[in-house]
């Protein structure tokens, strides 16, 4: 039953608490949030005699028909005074046992009342899927029998029925259908909803059953969060003289893989068939049982690797990491190639040893290859893997190994961050600037960056920052709490102990490459210049000759392109009409499948894809024309002027199936091809010895958006895809072609200055009250309807616009309106972050829009397009 005016903030279970003992009270309820959408409350419900439900605990609980997930937050001793006593409905079963320790409900909470979500969403963000799945009752035959089987009739079954020459005759009529539809089946086993289908009143019939042991009723978990199981033979006795040839051989098998293999690995090894196994385990020579088998991802077998020598720098930073004790946030400041990821693996050893976990969090799921196997070559099976990609089953079973308490270390993309890893004893942000850490949707839109600070606050532990161009927000933190609110000074890592105990916030620097080797020098191309010279190529001509030393010298490069797919849009030449999604204000862009395939437009934001027309839908000209340039056509161009160039493009096109990040990294790594063309992805830390260029064929996308923050990701970018040259002995070299060399940004990034960038994008930033010295929140309304969505947007912002504590910019239409046939509006808040204002109510907010149109609250809004 709904109760009304529950606040969920307050609701922190401290420790799970003693469940009631059986007999103690003879009425026991428990209030929970159940898993249905649209239903954010907490309801109550009895607790049957024989369950002991602590608070964590995972139920399963009947909703109006349906049988659903629900987390029990609290138990008591009378229910709510409004509801009558008969309405209140009993709980099933346990699905899991809680693991929620207090810290957790805690953290769990803040993210529920920081980003105005209900609790239940949180949960399930921080819960594998499935674990709050429809759980199923069923029914089955006791001792298993179906057809042709003594089904209940055998031991379990009543003694006075089996007594009986004929026992289905004390049964009703009812009792005798539901009988003979589980003895039709050879498990013997049905759904309790199927019976209901089939038979008239079926619960009546079940009871009978149920009350004569012929059958048990038994809840079966949802699918994803049953074990998986496979048969393993293991071996008993010696060789005897009862065995034929081929047994022994088998059992011979058996010994020399050490007694003990799978059932389908010795049945593949030794080309037999499972009856000869069966034999043999009835005559006691082996046991076949079924074991449960992890599914987890698996990595390429690696060697073993020790600490490395660490320089000056380094070792400070390492050394300040490992005096903190308790809660305390680093910021590690080191340029490309500086060696923090060795500093995390040296930080992370002795807590391993003491028992305590550690959990990494990286931008994207295409960082995690080089970046586990480092960990996994130097902790070996103590690393797991946890991010969106794997499947249901593997997230569920890392989820699981993570509450067994042993020490760990788990890397991970954003909602790792709610692994339930136990004794954790320092959590690592790394690439913290990456915009990847944060969620627009669905809720919680939350930042990762944000709820590391708090999880590491909750577990009183260090949380480190890692990037060669911090975040501002970060960098002004920093700043700030550094130098204990005033003045330009930083705890830097010569800082004493003392300091390090009189302030949370350290800022440690790396600001040299190991090995004391260069950064690569940047070399900015005016592709002005080379149209006004004659050269109408995607590629300038210093590009193209060191393309074609590459070659020459054998030597390996990378391309970054700022787009996917072959063309960013195709246009009429004869009327000027563009090609566009219908479902999308957007124009199509070009993929080009495979030669004599047919010619694809796709939408890169609903993914709807129509074929090349031949003629202008508008006009019916033949000149249609490809305008602008991604990766398939940058990799097209590049195989007609270099044809004995080698590529591999990586970009999201060519890494959908799984473990093609790591497929594709490690031809290029092993030498079997001269470059890597790709977009973002090749910024996120990949460590590539053997790169000596970067080119970036159009700087100019990535800067002229309309968005407050394009030139610090601009800036971010191109310095992170520049510092992927030159790691190894050889130098590096970077070309970047532009239409805008003034830009600021540009001029940054020539001379790798994060200090003079960040400088004066703050000065503008603050001039305009934008973050990180403002905050935001943006209300994003969609709907079918375009007329009902702006008219809800304008009545949202006259309500907000009664407020002075906070400015109302909008409302206004989204850059592109119109996406997957939804019209998108926006408003967004502006506030000052130190005084925090008497927000909106947002339910009452929320009671202004009609149902046809949808309302998300984004909290500190990184993308507002």
């Amino acid at each position: 039953m709904y109760i009304n005016d529950v606040k969920l903030s307050p609701l922190l279970v401290s420790e799970p608490s003693e469940s009631y003992k059986s007999g103690i009270t003879v009425n026991r309820w428990v209030e929970v949030l159940v898993d249905c959408p649209g239903s954010t409350g907490l309801f109550t419900y009895r607790l049957p005699a024989q369950l002991e439900i602590k608070p964590g605990d995972i139920l399963s609980v009947p909703f109006g028909a349906q049988q659903l997930g629900a987390i029990a937050i609290r138990l008591l001793a009378q229910p709510n005074v409004d509801l009558p006593p008969e309405k209140i409905r009993e709980v099933e079963d346990i699905v899991s046992v809680g693991f929620f320790p207090s810290a957790y409900w805690e953290l769990l909470n803040r993210v529920a009342a920081y980003y105005y979500t209900p609790l239940i969403q949180v949960i399930r963000v921080a819960l594998p899927p499935g674990l709050l799945g429809r759980s199923q009752r069923r029914i089955r035959l006791v001792g298993g029998g179906g057809a042709g089987g003594q089904g209940g009739r055998g031991a379990e079954g009543s003694r006075y029925l089996l007594g009986s020459a004929d026992p289905l005759a004390f049964l009703t009529p009812t009792a005798r259908q539901v009988w003979e539809i589980l003895q039709g089946q050879p498990a013997g086993d049905y759904s309790f909803v199927y019976i209901q289908q089939k038979v008239k009143s079926a619960y009546r019939g079940i009871r009978e059953l149920l009350r004569f042991g012929l059958v048990e009723s038994y809840l079966e978990p949802p699918r994803l969060t049953r074990p998986k199981l496979q048969k393993a033979v293991t071996l008993t006795g010696t060789i005897d003289h009862d065995l034929t040839t081929r047994q022994r051989e088998i059992l011979e098998v058996l010994r020399r893989h050490g007694g003990e293999l799978w059932q389908n690995e010795l049945l593949q090894i030794c080309n037999a068939s499972s009856s000869i196994l069966k034999t043999l385990a009835q005559k006691g020579y082996i046991v076949i049982e079924e074991r449960e088998v992890l599914r987890t991802e698996q990595g390429p077998a690696l060697a073993g690797d020790g600490a490395k020598s660490l320089t000056v720098a380094q070792a400070s930073a390492l050394e300040t990491i490992q005096t903190l004790d308790g809660f305390a946030e680093v910021l590690l400041h080191g340029v490309t190639g500086s060696g923090k990821t060795e500093v995390y693996l040296q930080a992370i050893a002795p807590l391993l040893k003491v028992g305590k976990s550690a959990l990494v969090l990286v931008p994207e799921i295409g960082l995690t290859p080089q970046l586990t196997d480092r960990f996994r070559a130097r902790f070996g099976n103590k690393v797991s893997v946890y991010h969106s990609a794997l499947s249901d089953g593997e997230r569920y079973d890392t989820w699981r190994q993570m509450l067994t308490g042993e020490p760990q270390v788990v890397i991970g993309t954003r909602s790792a961050v709610f692994a339930p890893l136990p004794n954790l004893g320092l959590i690592i942000l790394d690439e913290e600037h990456d915009s990847s850490f944060k969620q627009d949707s669905p809720i919680p839109t939350y930042h990762a960056r944000t709820v590391a600070q708090w999880r590491a606050e909750l577990e009183n532990c260090p949380l480190v920052l890692g990037s060669a161009t911090p975040s501002l927000e970060s960098w002004v933190s920093v700043r700030r709490q550094g130098a204990g609110g005033a003045g330009e000074e930083f705890v830097t890592h010569n800082s004493c102990t003392d300091a390090i105990n009189r302030v949370s916030t350290l800022y440690l620097s790396l600001p040299e490459r190991i090995n004391s080797r260069p950064l690569p020098p940047v070399e900015i191309v005016d592709m002005r210049q080379e149209l006004q010279q004659g050269n109408r190529s995607i590629f300038s001509r210093s590009l193209q000759v060191a393309l074609q030393q590459l070659q020459e010298r054998k030597q390996q490069g990378i391309l970054f392109i700022h787009r996917r797919g072959h063309s960013t849009f195709v246009s009429c030449r004869s009327c000027g009409y563009v090609l566009e999604c219908p479902y999308c204000d957007v124009s199509l862009a070009y993929h080009h499948t495979e030669e004599k395939a047919p010619e694809l437009l796709r939408c890169h934001y609903c993914n709807y894809a129509r074929s090349h027309p031949k003629f202008c839908p508008d006009c019916s000209s033949p000149y249609l024309k490809f305008f602008g340039s991604g990766t398939q056509r940058v990799t097209q161009e590049l195989a007609r002027q270099f044809p004995e160039l080698r590529l591999i493009r990586f970009d999201s096109d060519t890494t959908r199936n799984k473990g093609s990040h790591r497929t594709l990294l490690t031809q290029f790594a092993n030498g079997e091809a001269d470059l890597l063309v790709g977009t973002q992805m090749l910024t996120k830390g990949l460590d590539l010895p053997q790169v000596t260029l970067v080119g970036v064929v159009a700087a100019d996308g990535l800067l002229n958006l309309s968005d407050y923050r394009a030139s610090e990701r601009a800036f971010q970018t191109l310095t992170q895809v520049a510092g992927r040259a030159g790691r190894g002995d050889d130098p590096g070299r970077v070309i970047v072609q532009t239409y805008t060399t003034e830009h600021q940004v540009i001029a940054a990034v020539r001379s790798h200055d994060y200090h003079s960038f960040s400088q004066a994008e703050l000065e503008q930033r603050q001039a305009l009250n934008y973050p990180p010295y403002g905050r935001l929140i943006l209300l994003r309304l969609s709907s079918l309807d375009p007329i009902q969505v702006q008219n809800t947007a304008q009545i949202i912002a006259t309500t907000l616009s009664t407020e002075e504590e906070f400015e109302i910019l909008g409302p206004a239409p989204a850059s592109i309106l119109r996406v997957a046939n939804r019209y998108r509006w926006q408003i967004l808040i502006k506030f000052a972050p130190d005084a925090l204002p008497q927000l909106p109510d947002w339910e009452e907010v929320r009671s202004l829009c009609p149902s046809s149109v949808s309302l998300t609250i984004d909290v500190d809004p990184l993308n507002i397009m």
